[in-house]
Protein backbone atom coordinates (compact mmCIF):
# COMPACT_ATOMS: atom_id res chain seq x y z
CA UNK A 1 0.00 0.00 0.00
CA UNK A 2 1.52 2.56 -0.75
CA UNK A 3 2.62 5.43 1.91
CA UNK A 4 0.92 8.88 1.39
CA UNK A 5 2.14 12.12 3.16
CA UNK A 6 1.69 15.57 3.24
CA UNK A 7 3.91 17.83 1.80
CA UNK A 8 4.10 21.70 2.11
CA UNK A 9 5.05 24.77 0.04
CA UNK A 10 8.09 26.61 1.45
CA UNK A 11 6.19 29.50 1.55
CA UNK A 12 3.10 28.27 2.61
CA UNK A 13 4.23 26.32 5.55
CA UNK A 14 1.42 26.20 8.52
CA UNK A 15 3.29 28.20 11.26
CA UNK A 16 2.90 27.33 15.08
CA UNK A 17 2.10 30.34 17.67
CA UNK A 18 4.18 30.02 21.05
CA UNK A 19 1.81 29.06 24.23
CA UNK A 20 2.14 32.33 25.88
CA UNK A 21 -0.52 31.14 28.43
CA UNK A 22 -3.57 33.29 27.16
CA UNK A 23 -5.14 31.12 24.96
CA UNK A 24 -7.79 29.85 27.10
CA UNK A 25 -10.42 32.50 28.84
CA UNK A 26 -8.80 31.79 32.20
CA UNK A 27 -5.86 32.36 31.01
CA UNK A 28 -6.71 36.17 29.40
CA UNK A 29 -7.79 37.25 32.77
CA UNK A 30 -5.02 36.75 34.39
CA UNK A 31 -2.88 38.62 31.86
CA UNK A 32 -5.43 41.26 32.36
CA UNK A 33 -4.65 41.45 36.15
CA UNK A 34 -2.69 44.17 37.40
CA UNK A 35 0.49 43.20 39.51
CA UNK A 36 -0.45 44.09 43.48
CA UNK A 37 -4.30 44.71 42.91
CA UNK A 38 -7.12 42.17 44.62
CA UNK A 39 -9.62 40.55 42.80
CA UNK A 40 -12.62 38.11 43.83
CA UNK A 41 -11.75 34.43 43.41
CA UNK A 42 -14.41 32.95 40.90
CA UNK A 43 -15.01 28.55 42.28
CA UNK A 44 -14.13 27.15 38.98
CA UNK A 45 -16.81 24.93 37.24
CA UNK A 46 -17.36 21.11 37.29
CA UNK A 47 -14.21 19.42 35.68
CA UNK A 48 -12.23 22.53 36.22
CA UNK A 49 -8.61 22.16 38.09
CA UNK A 50 -9.17 24.28 40.71
CA UNK A 51 -12.21 22.87 42.44
CA UNK A 52 -12.23 22.16 45.73
CA UNK A 53 -14.05 19.10 48.06
CA UNK A 54 -16.14 21.21 50.74
CA UNK A 55 -15.70 19.96 54.00
CA UNK A 56 -17.80 18.19 55.81
CA UNK A 57 -19.30 19.60 58.77
CA UNK A 58 -19.28 16.79 61.77
CA UNK A 59 -20.59 19.03 64.30
CA UNK A 60 -24.20 19.75 62.22
CA UNK A 61 -25.77 15.89 63.65
CA UNK A 62 -25.18 17.41 67.66
CA UNK A 63 -26.34 20.81 66.72
CA UNK A 64 -29.42 19.45 65.23
CA UNK A 65 -30.08 17.34 68.05
CA UNK A 66 -29.80 19.28 70.76
CA UNK A 67 -31.84 21.99 69.70
CA UNK A 68 -34.71 19.46 69.14
CA UNK A 69 -34.30 18.00 73.04
CA UNK A 70 -34.84 21.71 74.18
CA UNK A 71 -37.87 22.45 71.95
CA UNK A 72 -38.78 19.04 73.53
CA UNK A 73 -38.54 20.20 77.24
CA UNK A 74 -40.04 23.26 76.04
CA UNK A 75 -43.30 21.63 74.96
CA UNK A 76 -43.16 19.57 77.68
CA UNK A 77 -42.85 22.01 80.14
CA UNK A 78 -45.81 24.23 78.76
CA UNK A 79 -47.46 21.13 78.72
CA UNK A 80 -47.28 20.51 82.76
CA UNK A 81 -48.15 24.78 83.36
CA UNK A 82 -51.02 23.83 81.17
CA UNK A 83 -52.57 21.00 83.23
CA UNK A 84 -50.94 21.41 86.34
CA UNK A 85 -52.51 20.39 89.28
CA UNK A 86 -53.80 23.31 91.87
CA UNK A 87 -55.58 23.11 94.97
CA UNK A 88 -59.09 23.99 95.94
CA UNK A 89 -61.62 23.36 99.15
CA UNK A 90 -63.96 20.96 98.25
CA UNK A 91 -67.04 20.41 101.21
CA UNK A 92 -64.74 22.00 103.32
CA UNK A 93 -61.85 19.50 102.11
CA UNK A 94 -58.82 20.36 100.59
CA UNK A 95 -57.98 18.92 96.89
CA UNK A 96 -55.86 19.23 94.05
CA UNK A 97 -57.79 19.66 90.69
CA UNK A 98 -56.28 20.56 87.45
CA UNK A 99 -56.12 24.16 86.59
CA UNK A 100 -58.83 25.56 84.43
CA UNK A 101 -61.13 22.35 85.76
CA UNK A 102 -64.81 23.46 85.15
CA UNK A 103 -67.62 22.54 87.81
CA UNK A 104 -68.69 20.06 85.58
CA UNK A 105 -64.99 18.05 85.31
CA UNK A 106 -64.87 18.12 88.92
CA UNK A 107 -67.79 16.47 89.56
CA UNK A 108 -66.65 13.74 86.66
CA UNK A 109 -63.33 13.01 88.04
CA UNK A 110 -64.38 13.02 91.64
CA UNK A 111 -67.07 10.52 91.01
CA UNK A 112 -69.42 12.13 93.06
CA UNK A 113 -72.64 10.54 93.42
CA UNK A 114 -76.21 13.47 93.38
CA UNK A 115 -79.36 12.88 93.58
CA UNK A 116 -81.25 15.43 91.61
CA UNK A 117 -83.97 17.66 93.60
CA UNK A 118 -87.66 16.75 92.64
CA UNK A 119 -89.91 18.78 90.44
CA UNK A 120 -93.10 20.32 92.62
CA UNK A 121 -96.05 21.69 91.17
CA UNK A 122 -97.26 25.04 92.63
CA UNK A 123 -98.87 23.15 95.41
CA UNK A 124 -95.99 21.32 96.37
CA UNK A 125 -96.95 18.38 94.83
CA UNK A 126 -94.50 16.02 93.65
CA UNK A 127 -94.60 16.37 89.50
CA UNK A 128 -91.40 14.54 88.59
CA UNK A 129 -89.06 12.76 91.62
CA UNK A 130 -86.07 13.64 89.25
CA UNK A 131 -87.00 16.93 87.39
CA UNK A 132 -85.42 19.23 89.92
CA UNK A 133 -81.80 20.52 89.93
CA UNK A 134 -79.41 18.24 88.83
CA UNK A 135 -76.96 19.30 92.01
CA UNK A 136 -76.36 22.68 93.89
CA UNK A 137 -72.85 24.47 93.32
CA UNK A 138 -71.57 27.64 95.01
CA UNK A 139 -67.46 29.19 94.12
CA UNK A 140 -66.68 31.46 97.01
CA UNK A 141 -70.03 31.74 98.25
CA UNK A 142 -71.67 32.35 95.09
CA UNK A 143 -74.23 29.95 93.60
CA UNK A 144 -73.40 28.53 90.47
CA UNK A 145 -75.91 27.92 87.85
CA UNK A 146 -76.11 24.45 86.91
CA UNK A 147 -76.38 25.12 82.83
CA UNK A 148 -73.01 26.74 83.24
CA UNK A 149 -71.34 24.12 85.43
CA UNK A 150 -68.99 23.80 82.23
CA UNK A 151 -68.39 27.06 81.68
CA UNK A 152 -67.62 27.98 85.75
CA UNK A 153 -63.32 27.39 85.82
CA UNK A 154 -61.71 26.94 89.19
CA UNK A 155 -58.44 28.21 90.59
CA UNK A 156 -56.06 27.94 93.30
CA UNK A 157 -57.66 28.64 96.65
CA UNK A 158 -61.66 28.61 95.55
CA UNK A 159 -64.12 27.51 97.46
CA UNK A 160 -66.40 25.00 96.41
CA UNK A 161 -69.61 23.18 97.83
CA UNK A 162 -71.14 20.67 95.55
CA UNK A 163 -74.45 18.96 96.95
CA UNK A 164 -77.86 17.42 95.97
CA UNK A 165 -79.76 19.11 93.79
CA UNK A 166 -82.82 21.25 95.09
CA UNK A 167 -86.54 21.25 94.19
CA UNK A 168 -87.72 23.48 91.97
CA UNK A 169 -91.10 24.25 91.24
CA UNK A 170 -92.99 23.97 87.47
CA UNK A 171 -93.05 27.18 85.42
CA UNK A 172 -95.67 29.31 86.82
CA UNK A 173 -97.48 32.71 86.18
CA UNK A 174 -97.43 35.22 89.14
CA UNK A 175 -99.80 37.63 90.73
CA UNK A 176 -97.93 39.64 93.02
CA UNK A 177 -99.70 42.33 95.74
CA UNK A 178 -96.73 44.74 97.40
CA UNK A 179 -97.37 45.32 101.17
CA UNK A 180 -95.89 48.70 101.93
CA UNK A 181 -93.55 48.85 104.82
CA UNK A 182 -95.09 50.36 108.23
CA UNK A 183 -93.69 53.20 109.77
CA UNK A 184 -92.47 54.17 113.42
CA UNK A 185 -91.49 57.33 114.99
CA UNK A 186 -89.34 57.28 117.85
CA UNK A 187 -87.74 59.88 120.22
CA UNK A 188 -88.47 63.60 120.63
CA UNK A 189 -85.87 66.90 120.12
CA UNK A 190 -86.16 69.74 117.20
CA UNK A 191 -84.24 67.24 114.82
CA UNK A 192 -86.15 64.33 112.38
CA UNK A 193 -84.38 62.28 109.92
CA UNK A 194 -85.30 59.16 108.35
CA UNK A 195 -83.27 56.23 110.37
CA UNK A 196 -83.97 53.29 108.82
CA UNK A 197 -85.90 53.28 105.00
CA UNK A 198 -88.46 50.76 104.67
CA UNK A 199 -88.41 47.67 102.13
CA UNK A 200 -91.95 46.39 100.51
CA UNK A 201 -92.60 42.98 101.01
CA UNK A 202 -94.13 40.58 98.65
CA UNK A 203 -97.22 38.25 98.43
CA UNK A 204 -98.04 36.22 95.25
CA UNK A 205 -100.71 33.93 93.90
CA UNK A 206 -98.99 31.27 92.02
CA UNK A 207 -100.56 29.36 88.53
CA UNK A 208 -98.76 26.03 87.42
CA UNK A 209 -98.38 26.38 83.67
CA UNK A 210 -98.22 22.53 83.90
CA UNK A 211 -100.36 21.25 86.53
CA UNK A 212 -102.98 24.23 85.91
CA UNK A 213 -103.21 24.45 89.84
CA UNK A 214 -103.59 28.13 91.18
CA UNK A 215 -102.45 28.35 94.74
CA UNK A 216 -101.63 30.97 97.18
CA UNK A 217 -98.12 31.43 98.45
CA UNK A 218 -98.85 34.04 100.85
CA UNK A 219 -96.18 36.54 102.21
CA UNK A 220 -93.12 35.47 100.22
CA UNK A 221 -91.07 39.07 101.69
CA UNK A 222 -91.68 39.93 104.36
CA UNK A 223 -91.52 44.16 104.38
CA UNK A 224 -88.95 46.11 106.46
CA UNK A 225 -90.72 49.06 108.32
CA UNK A 226 -89.41 52.76 108.27
CA UNK A 227 -88.01 54.36 110.92
CA UNK A 228 -88.08 58.16 111.60
CA UNK A 229 -85.96 59.15 114.42
CA UNK A 230 -86.80 62.76 116.38
CA UNK A 231 -83.31 63.76 118.38
CA UNK A 232 -81.79 66.66 120.71
CA UNK A 233 -78.83 68.02 119.87
CA UNK A 234 -76.49 67.90 122.69
CA UNK A 235 -72.97 69.45 122.05
CA UNK A 236 -69.87 67.38 123.16
CA UNK A 237 -67.16 68.68 125.28
CA UNK A 238 -69.46 71.14 127.06
CA UNK A 239 -69.46 73.71 124.29
CA UNK A 240 -72.24 76.43 124.31
CA UNK A 241 -72.97 76.73 121.06
CA UNK A 242 -76.53 77.58 119.83
CA UNK A 243 -78.36 78.08 116.24
CA UNK A 244 -79.83 81.09 115.33
CA UNK A 245 -82.70 80.73 113.21
CA UNK A 246 -85.18 83.22 110.89
CA UNK A 247 -88.05 81.71 109.20
CA UNK A 248 -89.75 83.29 106.36
CA UNK A 249 -86.90 84.25 105.05
CA UNK A 250 -86.54 87.19 102.79
CA UNK A 251 -88.19 90.54 103.60
CA UNK A 252 -87.42 94.24 103.55
CA UNK A 253 -85.19 93.88 106.69
CA UNK A 254 -83.08 90.73 105.49
CA UNK A 255 -80.22 92.94 104.87
CA UNK A 256 -80.34 94.90 108.43
CA UNK A 257 -80.16 91.28 109.58
CA UNK A 258 -77.23 90.41 107.53
CA UNK A 259 -75.18 93.53 108.41
CA UNK A 260 -76.18 92.75 112.59
CA UNK A 261 -74.63 89.27 111.97
CA UNK A 262 -71.83 90.61 109.96
CA UNK A 263 -70.54 92.96 112.32
CA UNK A 264 -70.96 90.41 115.83
CA UNK A 265 -68.90 87.99 114.05
CA UNK A 266 -71.96 85.27 113.95
CA UNK A 267 -73.52 82.52 111.63
CA UNK A 268 -77.09 81.50 111.38
CA UNK A 269 -80.17 79.83 108.77
CA UNK A 270 -82.74 81.38 106.91
CA UNK A 271 -85.32 79.63 106.07
CA UNK A 272 -86.54 80.71 102.76
CA UNK A 273 -90.12 80.76 101.53
CA UNK A 274 -90.08 79.93 97.61
CA UNK A 275 -92.24 82.61 96.28
CA UNK A 276 -90.33 84.83 98.31
CA UNK A 277 -87.09 84.01 96.68
CA UNK A 278 -88.37 84.24 93.16
CA UNK A 279 -89.15 88.09 94.52
CA UNK A 280 -86.11 88.45 95.87
CA UNK A 281 -83.27 86.45 94.98
CA UNK A 282 -80.73 88.93 95.28
CA UNK A 283 -81.31 88.68 99.08
CA UNK A 284 -81.47 85.12 99.00
CA UNK A 285 -77.86 85.23 97.12
CA UNK A 286 -76.66 87.70 99.96
CA UNK A 287 -77.53 85.72 102.58
CA UNK A 288 -75.48 82.64 100.92
CA UNK A 289 -72.43 84.74 100.63
CA UNK A 290 -72.59 86.14 103.83
CA UNK A 291 -71.60 82.19 104.95
CA UNK A 292 -74.94 81.69 106.32
CA UNK A 293 -76.90 79.00 105.78
CA UNK A 294 -79.94 78.87 103.19
CA UNK A 295 -83.06 76.33 104.36
CA UNK A 296 -86.54 75.85 103.12
CA UNK A 297 -90.02 76.89 104.52
CA UNK A 298 -91.65 75.39 101.42
CA UNK A 299 -92.76 77.16 98.77
CA UNK A 300 -95.88 78.94 100.42
CA UNK A 301 -95.23 78.27 103.97
CA UNK A 302 -98.22 75.94 103.84
CA UNK A 303 -99.06 73.98 106.61
CA UNK A 304 -98.09 70.44 106.02
CA UNK A 305 -101.26 68.87 107.39
CA UNK A 306 -104.10 70.89 105.46
CA UNK A 307 -102.09 69.30 102.28
CA UNK A 308 -102.56 66.24 100.50
CA UNK A 309 -99.65 63.51 99.69
CA UNK A 310 -98.89 65.19 96.35
CA UNK A 311 -99.75 68.46 97.27
CA UNK A 312 -97.23 68.40 99.84
CA UNK A 313 -94.26 67.02 97.78
CA UNK A 314 -95.28 69.82 95.50
CA UNK A 315 -95.04 72.53 98.25
CA UNK A 316 -91.21 71.00 99.36
CA UNK A 317 -90.06 70.47 95.83
CA UNK A 318 -90.73 73.78 94.58
CA UNK A 319 -89.55 75.13 97.56
CA UNK A 320 -86.41 73.71 97.22
CA UNK A 321 -86.05 74.28 93.77
CA UNK A 322 -86.42 78.12 94.21
CA UNK A 323 -83.75 79.10 97.02
CA UNK A 324 -81.36 76.69 94.44
CA UNK A 325 -82.33 79.24 91.27
CA UNK A 326 -82.30 82.81 93.58
CA UNK A 327 -78.93 81.44 94.07
CA UNK A 328 -78.99 79.96 97.78
CA UNK A 329 -77.57 77.00 97.33
CA UNK A 330 -79.00 73.24 97.24
CA UNK A 331 -80.61 72.63 99.56
CA UNK A 332 -83.29 69.44 101.65
CA UNK A 333 -83.09 71.27 105.04
CA UNK A 334 -86.60 72.09 105.89
CA UNK A 335 -88.96 74.06 109.04
CA UNK A 336 -92.51 73.74 108.56
CA UNK A 337 -94.01 77.46 109.51
CA UNK A 338 -96.52 75.50 111.55
CA UNK A 339 -93.60 73.09 113.22
CA UNK A 340 -95.89 70.44 112.75
CA UNK A 341 -94.96 67.22 110.23
CA UNK A 342 -97.05 64.48 110.85
CA UNK A 343 -96.34 60.60 110.42
CA UNK A 344 -98.66 60.44 107.17
CA UNK A 345 -96.22 63.94 105.94
CA UNK A 346 -93.26 61.42 106.76
CA UNK A 347 -94.98 58.25 104.61
CA UNK A 348 -96.15 61.00 101.74
CA UNK A 349 -92.51 62.89 101.30
CA UNK A 350 -89.90 61.15 103.12
CA UNK A 351 -87.87 60.58 100.29
CA UNK A 352 -87.80 64.81 99.47
CA UNK A 353 -86.55 65.63 102.30
CA UNK A 354 -82.87 65.20 104.06
CA UNK A 355 -83.78 66.17 107.39
CA UNK A 356 -86.56 68.07 109.01
CA UNK A 357 -85.74 70.39 111.96
CA UNK A 358 -88.02 72.63 114.38
CA UNK A 359 -87.14 74.05 117.40
CA UNK A 360 -86.67 74.22 121.15
CA UNK A 361 -86.66 78.10 122.02
CA UNK A 362 -89.36 79.77 120.36
CA UNK A 363 -88.15 83.75 120.45
CA UNK A 364 -92.03 84.88 120.02
CA UNK A 365 -91.02 87.62 117.89
CA UNK A 366 -93.78 86.90 115.35
CA UNK A 367 -96.21 87.67 118.66
CA UNK A 368 -94.60 91.34 118.75
CA UNK A 369 -94.07 91.62 121.72
CA UNK A 370 -91.40 94.11 121.88
CA UNK A 371 -87.73 94.15 121.57
CA UNK A 372 -87.20 93.42 125.40
CA UNK A 373 -89.11 90.68 125.47
CA UNK A 374 -87.64 88.74 122.94
CA UNK A 375 -83.94 89.65 124.23
CA UNK A 376 -85.10 88.56 127.92
CA UNK A 377 -86.90 85.47 126.09
CA UNK A 378 -83.85 84.81 124.36
CA UNK A 379 -80.77 85.04 126.93
CA UNK A 380 -82.94 84.44 129.75
CA UNK A 381 -84.19 80.77 128.43
CA UNK A 382 -81.04 79.57 126.07
CA UNK A 383 -79.48 75.93 126.74
CA UNK A 384 -76.16 74.63 124.62
CA UNK A 385 -77.63 73.08 121.72
CA UNK A 386 -80.81 74.86 121.67
CA UNK A 387 -82.35 75.82 117.86
CA UNK A 388 -83.96 79.56 118.47
CA UNK A 389 -86.42 80.39 116.41
CA UNK A 390 -86.95 84.34 115.32
CA UNK A 391 -88.76 85.66 112.32
CA UNK A 392 -87.81 87.45 109.27
CA UNK A 393 -90.70 89.23 107.63
CA UNK A 394 -91.70 93.17 106.92
CA UNK A 395 -93.63 92.93 109.85
CA UNK A 396 -90.54 91.79 112.76
CA UNK A 397 -88.56 94.18 110.95
CA UNK A 398 -88.16 97.21 112.71
CA UNK A 399 -88.61 95.01 115.94
CA UNK A 400 -85.22 92.15 115.16
CA UNK A 401 -83.27 95.30 114.46
CA UNK A 402 -83.56 96.62 117.41
CA UNK A 403 -83.44 93.01 119.19
CA UNK A 404 -80.43 91.04 117.16
CA UNK A 405 -77.75 92.99 118.43
CA UNK A 406 -78.46 92.99 122.29
CA UNK A 407 -79.18 88.97 121.97
CA UNK A 408 -76.27 88.33 120.18
CA UNK A 409 -74.01 90.62 122.40
CA UNK A 410 -75.83 89.04 125.75
CA UNK A 411 -75.20 85.20 124.32
CA UNK A 412 -71.81 86.10 123.52
CA UNK A 413 -71.24 87.23 126.90
CA UNK A 414 -72.54 84.13 128.70
CA UNK A 415 -69.64 82.02 126.46
CA UNK A 416 -72.37 81.16 123.74
CA UNK A 417 -71.35 80.36 119.77
CA UNK A 418 -73.50 81.20 117.36
CA UNK A 419 -73.56 78.96 114.71
CA UNK A 420 -75.55 77.56 111.62
CA UNK A 421 -77.66 74.16 111.75
CA UNK A 422 -75.21 71.91 109.92
CA UNK A 423 -72.99 72.95 112.57
CA UNK A 424 -74.67 72.75 115.66
CA UNK A 425 -75.65 68.92 114.49
CA UNK A 426 -71.90 68.63 114.02
CA UNK A 427 -70.86 69.71 117.22
CA UNK A 428 -72.64 66.56 118.75
CA UNK A 429 -70.32 63.65 118.46
CA UNK A 430 -73.16 61.07 119.40
CA UNK A 431 -75.35 62.38 117.10
CA UNK A 432 -73.03 62.43 114.04
CA UNK A 433 -72.72 58.30 114.81
CA UNK A 434 -75.95 58.04 115.17
CA UNK A 435 -76.61 59.26 112.04
CA UNK A 436 -77.17 57.06 109.31
CA UNK A 437 -74.89 56.86 105.48
CA UNK A 438 -76.08 59.14 102.83
CA UNK A 439 -77.56 61.71 105.82
CA UNK A 440 -77.23 65.20 104.19
CA UNK A 441 -79.11 68.32 104.54
CA UNK A 442 -78.35 69.40 100.89
CA UNK A 443 -79.58 66.46 98.63
CA UNK A 444 -82.20 63.96 99.84
CA UNK A 445 -81.87 60.96 98.17
CA UNK A 446 -83.78 57.04 98.95
CA UNK A 447 -81.99 53.91 97.93
CA UNK A 448 -82.84 51.74 95.80
CA UNK A 449 -85.08 48.97 97.19
CA UNK A 450 -86.74 51.34 99.00
CA UNK A 451 -90.02 51.92 99.49
CA UNK A 452 -92.47 54.61 101.05
CA UNK A 453 -94.19 53.77 104.48
CA UNK A 454 -97.72 53.25 104.87
CA UNK A 455 -99.62 54.86 107.83
CA UNK A 456 -101.01 52.14 110.44
CA UNK A 457 -102.38 52.37 113.64
CA UNK A 458 -99.12 51.38 115.31
CA UNK A 459 -97.48 53.84 113.90
CA UNK A 460 -99.69 56.20 115.28
CA UNK A 461 -99.34 54.73 118.56
CA UNK A 462 -96.03 55.18 118.48
CA UNK A 463 -95.80 59.07 117.61
CA UNK A 464 -98.14 59.30 120.48
CA UNK A 465 -95.96 57.24 122.72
Amino acid sequence: MPIQTTSYSSKKRPRFRKNTGDVLPAGRARRQRKRGAQYLRHTPGLGGRGRRRPRRNSRRPYAVIAVACAFLVFLASILWYANRGVDITLNGSTVSVRINSSIETLIEDRDLSLKPGRLLAVDDTVLDKTGGEPFAATLNGKAVDPDRAADTKLAAGDEVTIENGKDTYEPHQVQATEIAPALTVKGSGALRFVQTWGEAGRQEVWTGERSGITQDRGVVKEPVGAVVATRGIAPSGGKKVVALTFNRAPSAGTDAILKILSEKGAKATFFVEGRAAESDSAAVAAIARAGHQVASNGYAGADPAALSGEELRAELAQGFAAVDSAGGGSTALYRPVSNEFSEQNWADAMDLVGAVVTYNLNSGDWTLPGADAVVETVVGGVSPGDIILMTDSDDTAEQTAAALPRIIDGLTAAGYQLVTVSDLIASDTDLSKELPDGFNLRKATMPEGASLPQVTKESDDSASA
